[in-house]
C-alpha cells in the first residue's frame, strides 16, 4: 500500500507496517519522547509533539495509569483522557520498584525527550531527575512542567489549569466591567503551558541535532499564562501601574455579543465593527443608514458615548436571525463577527468539515470517536490520527523493541507486579514499531 493514499482518517489494519504515525512523514519523526505526564498540561505538550511525528512512550503506573483517564468517568478511557492522548503509546511500568525503575533507566539512552508534569517532589523521590539522566544519556533533553517552577516562594504549591489561570492573571481581565472576575471556561493554564513547551523542546532538539548536546528546560504555568495576558496587559495596566479592566471595553462600537433567535443560552453573536470601512458595511447590511447620519451614533466618539442605544438598534436586528444567518450575511460583507460556537456547533461546523478538522479515530474498547484536529498544516508534512492508548497496551512492544526483551521475559515482569498489560486482545488493535532514534 502507498502510505500516501492514507488520509488523516484512514483505518490501518495490523497486518500493515506503518509507524506510530501511519505511514504518513511526519516533522519530527526523528525525536522519541519519554512520556511521563498526567492530566492536561504535560499530556497536551507530548500530544503536539506526536502530531507532529514524534514517537510518544506514555509512562503509567500499572492498575490505575494516568489520572486523567477516570476524570469525570471513574474508567480508564474517560472521555478527558482520550482527547489529550491521541498518537501515543502506553506502557504501564511501575517506579516505585526497584526492578521497574531499573527498566525505564536502561530505556533512557533510547530516547531524545522526557518530559513530566508531576507534583512538587515526586521525581525526587523516584530518584529519576536530570543528573541522573544526563549521566545515561547525556544527549537527554529533559522537560519539567510545574506550577509555579522549581525556585521561588511558591514552588511547593499545587496547581492546576484555573489556579494558573487566577495566578497568571486571567480571571481579573474576565467578566463585566462592575462584576466579580469570572473563571475563564477554556484550558489555556494546561493547554497554553503545554503549547510553550513542546516549542521549546522542539527548539532543544534542533540544538541536539547540531551540537548533540540535550538539556534540561524547566516551565512554570503562572509564568506561562502571562504570555496570553500581553494584549490586556498592553491596553490597560501602564507598564504594571493600573489594573486592566475586564471584558465589556466599548473603545470602538459596535463592538459586543449581541442576542440572536432562538435565544438559547450560546444564541449570540459577536461582532468587531473596528473601522469607518467596517462601521459603513456594517449599516448597509443592516439597512440602516440612518445610523450615518444621526447625531448619536455619527462618529466613533458619539457611537462611544450612546452605545447603549444604539446597542438596542443593533439587537432589534439580530433578534430576527440565527447567530449563524447573521455571521453569514456581516462576514461575507466583510465585517468581522461570528457565532458564538458551543460544543455541538463546532462539531458540525461546515467550515472545518470542509478544511477536514473533523477526524473520526477508532478506539478498540469505545468505537469510532470524533476528535477536533490539530491547526498546524504543513505541506511537507502530515500525521495519522490515532487513538489514545488503553493502559499498558504497548508494554510487551516497547520494552521489546528498547531493551529487547522477548515476551518470556516481559510475563515474568508482569507476574512479578513490575509491567502489565491491557487485557483487550491485542491482534485488534493497530500497532506501531517507530523505528530507535
Amino acid at each position: 500500500m502507498n502510505p500516501s493514499t492514507l488520509g488523516p482518517t484512514s483505518t490501518i489494519t495490523e497486518d500493515e507496517d506503518f509507524s506510530l504515525t501511519g505511514g504518513l512523514m511526519g516533522a519530527l519523526e526523528s525525536m522519541r519522547v519519554l512520556d511521563m505526564t498526567q492530566y492536561e498540561a504535560g499530556t497536551s505538550c507530548t500530544q503536539a509533539l506526536g502530531f507532529m511525528g514524534a514517537s510518544v512512550t506514555k509512562i503509567e503506573r500499572p492498575g490505575t495509569g494516568d489520572p486523567g483517564r477516570g476524570v469525570a468517568r471513574g474508567t480508564d478511557n474517560a472521555p478527558y483522557f482520550l482527547n489529550w492522548n491521541s498518537n501515543k503509546r502506553s506502557i504501564a511500568l511501575d517506579l516505585q520498584k526497584p526492578a521497574g525503575r531499573d527498566l525505564f533507566l536502561q530505556m533512557v539512552s533510547h530516547y531524545d525527550v522526557f518530559v513530566e508534569n508531576y507534583g512538587p517532589g515526586v521525581i525526587e523521590k523516584l530518584d529519576i531527575g536530570y543528573d541522573v539522566m544526563k549521566k545515561i544519556n547525556p544527549g537527554i533533553i529533559y522537560a519539567r512542567l510545574k506550577g509555579f517552577g522549581l525556585s521561588g516562594p511558591y514552588s511547593d504549591y499545587k496547581s492546576y489549569d484555573m489556579i494558573a489561570q487566577a495566578a497568571g492573571g486571567a480571571f481579573s481581565v474576565t467578566g463585566e466591567a462592575d462584576g466579580p472576575p469570572l473563571r475563564p471556561g477554556y484550558c489555556v493554564g494546561d493547554s497554553g503551558t503545554g503549547m510553550q513547551l513542546a516549542f521549546a523542546i522542539t527548539a532543544a532538539f534542533v540544538h541536539k541535532q547540531k551540537t548533540g548536546e540535550g538539556q534540561e528546560i524547566e516551565i512554570s504555568m503562572q509564568e506561562a499564562l502571562t504570555y496570553y495576558m500581553r494584549t490586556p496587559i498592553a491596553n490597560g495596566s501602564n507598564w504594571g501601574q493600573s489594573v486592566s479592566p475586564r471584558n465589556g471595553n466599548r473603545a470602538v462600537v459596535p463592538t459586543d455579543l449581541f442576542p440572536c433567535k432562538p435565544f438559547g443560552p450560546n444564541d449570540w453573536v459577536y461582532v468587531m465593527a473596528q473601522t469607518s470601512r467596517m462601521w459603513d458595511t456594517f449599516c448597509a447590511v443592516l439597512e440602516r443608514t440612518d445610523f450615518l447620519t444621526d447625531d448619536r451614533w455619527k462618529d466613533v466618539e458619539s457611537r462611544r458615548q450612546n452605545g447603549d442605544s444604539l446597542y438596542e438598534e443593533i439587537c432589534k436586528w439580530t433578534r430576527e436571525r440565527t447567530k449563524h444567518e447573521v455571521m453569514s450575511e456581516l462576514g461575507a460583507a466583510g465585517v468581522p463577527c461570528s457565532a458564538v460556537m458551543d460544543t455541538v456547533d463546532l462539531f458540525n461546523d461546515p467550515h472545518l468539515e470542509s478544511r477536514d478538522f473533523i477526524k473520526t479515530v477508532s478506539h478498540p474498547t469505545e468505537g469510532d470517536l470524533k476528535l477536533l484536529g490539530f491547526a498546524p498544516l504543513m505541506s511537507e508534512h502530515e500525521v495519522d490520527y490515532r487513538p489514545a492508548p488503553l493502559l499498558g497496551q504497548h508494554t510487551k512492544e516497547i520494552l521489546n523493541e528498547d531493551l529487547d526483551l522477548g515476551s518470556e521475559a516481559v510475563d515474568q515482569l508482569i507476574a512479578q507486579g513490575v509491567v502489565n498489560e491491557s487485557p483487550i486482545d491485542q491482534a485488534l488493535i493497530p500497532k506501531g514499531s517507530p523505528s530507535k532514534s
